[in-house]
């Protein structure tokens, strides 16, 4: 029961711990494959590890997917799509707009809906919060592990190395951004039009297959 009741969230984080594992060993390997060309010495995993090369590659990509989320949590609150199972239905009062405090005495609601207050405040916009907040933080991940990754560069060809503010306004750093920002709102758009019309039997992100296009929402 748990296993199916969960199976979701577990293949993901499963794909999540294999691909990170791929990342990792992949990236020591292309870190030392460099190192040998440049009659540098190769370095052990545990040091790879705590390594710009690693920090700024993990907290780019994160970085950017919070962001995607984020956004999209955000914007579907007040932007509709006609069509899309990825926007609310157009002048229709959805569950998820109903006035939590409505429901203070509801004894299944969660704690902070029952105290209100500046808890219940949190609460209601809790889901967007916590992406901006890992997006912040993956955005300073990737700042410092860049910053490493680019003065051991400089070192390496007898550079003088350069300070967070320099990096962090550098050329360098925001092509790194926003390769990766552009990429996730081109699949974020590529989803919500792409729902209008296609389907997919027996998925959460799709309308029924014989929904009429114009239909939106599930």
């Amino acid at each position: 029961m748990f296993w199916r009741n969960n199976s979701l969230s577990i293949v993901l984080v499963c794909l999540f711990l294999m691909t990170m594992t791929g990342q990792t060993f992949t990236g020591w390997a292309e870190r030392n494959e460099d190192a040998r060309s440049h009659s540098q010495p190769e370095i052990p995993l545990a040091d790879y590890i705590v390594s710009g090369h690693f920090w700024e590659a993990t907290g780019e990509n994160w970085e950017s997917e919070f962001l995607q989320m984020g956004m999209f949590v955000l914007l579907t609150v007040f932007l509709r799509q006609k069509g899309s199972t990825e926007s609310k239905r157009i002048d229709v009062i959805e569950p998820v707009d109903i006035d939590p405090r409505d429901h203070a005495d509801d004894p299944e609601a969660p704690g902070p809906v029952r105290r209100g207050g500046l808890m219940l405040k949190l609460y209601e916009n809790s889901l967007c919060l916590t992406f901006l907040l890992l997006f912040l933080l993956s955005f300073v991940m990737h700042a410092y592990g860049g910053l490493a990754e680019y003065n051991e560069e400089q070192q390496e060809h007898g550079q003088p190395t350069v300070s967070l503010a320099t990096y962090a306004t550098s050329n360098r750093f925001w092509f790194e951004s926003f390769q990766n920002w552009q990429s996730e709102f081109l699949s974020l758009a590529a989803m919500v039009i792409g729902t209008i019309y296609l389907r997919q039997r027996g998925s959460a992100e799709s309308k029924p297959v014989h929904a009429a296009h114009e239909e939106t929402g599930r």
